[in-house]
């Protein structure tokens, strides 16, 4: 989605950049409109970044334009703070749509003229039938629906009871208005559906000023229709609904004509991608927002560190198809550590700290070691970190009866310490519990740098950090937020990983960090990488969350 699609080979064209091709082609089309539609009810997430990525990505591949207009026509759950979300996503993607910002609600009064048009026409009529009776008579795949007895009001009354809803003068659920279609039709859509129903709630952009809002089906094709959107592009759920939308197209004077165009949606490993069930969580306290950063929405992504660049890369590389699959987790966070380990600094943190003493390193002396803030891109620069005889490297580098294959520190062993010298292990102080306290080694000062003389066979190297020196900070370190890989349940809580946060407070990071900006990331060398956490994170008491691990622990090859 992000190269000239002209330029690319047929044998990968998808089949809507082809539907494309060919309207441009036969003269269907002479430019592009595309448009990403949301409900202001929630954050997007990550199933919306591919339709995202496709409806700017197609307009900004064609030379045309994508609006971004919100489907504001349920005033229940939207709220302005939702929208405002939206827009920061958006353009944290690197998108910008077609001014102005659009809203279904600019049309109401637009839409409500349609609406009148269709009872002039006798293709819509005021249903007086109660929600119960509706859905009794509105039929199954097998069973025809039955005609309402008020379809065949006259004109007028239709007219001055839609006039009436209006006014307010019905409460919710006691009248609606329909479109009168086929109730034998075999798709249900098409069985005489709601087009308008009351609802007695402030909307957040135009306050009470209406209490009847348009459904979605009504709303999305006339509101495509009046900004001359050439190709609506939506998720599959909506293939049964395009005759409608043709429906309405046809029986209305509109001003264009769209089309619709369904792919399948982003269905991701151990994700649900949902806005009714995420809003759950967050609801019920599973979560700690729509930020999280273990909540598959684009704020929470953000909020984690995955840059923006590797979820257009995710959205283009799965591609589009008319089939429901479900994507293997794992796709994405190679990409995210593909870009990561091109472009985050380095540098060194201790996340469950052990101390080394360097017994015959002399204690007030400190030494400033040069280190490369990237191994591969000398662009990035150096960094100085500082070096005592009082050290922490990590618990896990020292083990006191070292199993095979272990090339970390042990009683008797040589390590390298990263970028500074060698250092042997002579003693360990020990608690009660006979758990290592401090390791107390002497190093070799002749070989600063690390550097180890060809006759010195040395296991390994260890990250570490200068004891006086240190910062403090809490580490956060994410999980799956559910576990199961393929998650079907109505309640994502009872699926919920216990283990999707781990949270660690002790940890020692090199001082450097403690002038790092919100949004630079990091490689923590031999751990993980890393950012702040934009929330939580403060001078005086850093967080940082662990963005991605440095391999896949589920799968060793990577």
């Amino acid at each position: 989605m992000s190269s000239d699609p002209r330029h690319q080979d047929d044998r990968i064209r998808d089949f809507i950049h082809k539907r494309v091709d060919e309207d441009l082609r036969q003269g269907v089309v002479d430019h592009i409109r595309t448009r990403f539609p949301p409900e202001p009810n929630g954050y997007l997430h990550i199933g919306h970044a591919k339709a995202v990525c496709l409806n700017f990505g197609i307009a900004e591949e064609y030379g045309g334009r994508c609006n971004l207009r919100f489907d504001d026509t349920n005033p229940e759950r939207e709220s302005a703070a939702y929208a405002q979300a939206i827009e920061e996503d958006i353009r944290w993607l690197g998108f910008e749509w077609e001014p102005p910002l659009r809203h279904a609600s600019d049309y109401f009064e637009q839409l409500h003229g349609y609406a009148m048009q269709l009872i002039r026409d006798k293709r819509a009529y005021v249903d007086s039938q109660s929600p119960e009776q509706l859905r009794a008579t509105r039929g199954t795949l097998t069973q025809p629906g039955r005609d309402s007895p008020y379809r065949d009001r006259t004109v007028a009354e239709n007219l001055e009871l839609f006039e009436r809803m209006r006014a307010g003068a019905f409460e919710e659920g006691e009248q609606v208005l329909r479109a009168r279609i086929d109730m034998n039709a075999e798709n249900l859509n098409l069985r005489d559906p709601v087009i308008y129903r009351i609802r007695k709630r402030a909307h957040h952009r135009t306050a009470t000023r209406w209490c009847i809002y348009p459904t979605y089906d009504f709303t999305q094709c006339l509101s495509d229709a009046i900004e001359g959107v050439t190709h609506s592009l939506c998720t599959l759920e909506f293939e049964d609904h395009r005759p409608l939308y043709d429906w309405f197209i046809e029986h209305l004077p509109v001003p264009s004509r769209p089309r619709q165009y369904e792919f399948a949606r982003l269905n991701l490993d151990y994700t649900v991608t949902s806005k009714r069930l995420l809003a759950r969580l967050v609801e019920d306290g599973a979560v700690t927002g729509w930020d999280d950063p273990r909540m598959p929405t684009l704020s929470g992504l953000r909020r984690r560190g995955y840059p923006p660049t590797a979820i257009r890369e995710f959205c283009g590389r799965i591609g589009l198809t008319k089939k429901d699959t479900r994507i293997d987790c794992r796709l994405l966070e190679n990409l995210v550590r593909a870009e990561l380990d091109r472009t985050a600094p380095r540098a060194m943190a201790v996340t469950r700290p052990l101390k080394l003493v360097i017994t015959n390193y002399p204690r007030e002396q400190v030494e400033e070691l040069t280190l490369p803030r990237h191994p591969k891109d000398p662009d990035l620069g150096e960094r100085t970190v500082p070096f005592s005889n009082e050290l922490y490297i990590e618990q896990d580098d020292f083990h006191l009866d070292p199993p095979p294959r272990f090339r970390r520190l042990a009683p008797g062993r040589e390590v390298r310490l990263r970028g500074a010298y060698l250092v042997s292990c002579e003693r360990v102080v020990e608690d009660a519990r006979g758990v290592p306290t401090e390791v107390h080694c002497r190093y070799d000062p002749a070989t600063r740098g690390g550097v180890a003389p060809p006759e010195r066979k040395v296991r390994g190297a260890l990250h570490w950090v200068s004891a006086r020196h240190a910062v403090n900070a809490e580490i956060r370190l994410y999980d799956h937020l559910l576990n199961s890989p393929e998650p079907t349940g109505a309640d994502p809580a009872a699926d919920l990983n216990p283990d999707s946060l781990e949270t660690l407070t002790q940890a020692k990071l090199e001082p450097g960090l403690a002038r790092a900006g919100l949004t630079e990331r990091f490689q923590f060398e031999r751990t993980g990488y890393f950012c702040q956490d934009s929330r939580d994170s403060r001078p005086e008491r850093l967080v940082f969350n662990r963005i991605v691990s440095l391999r896949d622990s589920r799968n060793p090859a990577t």
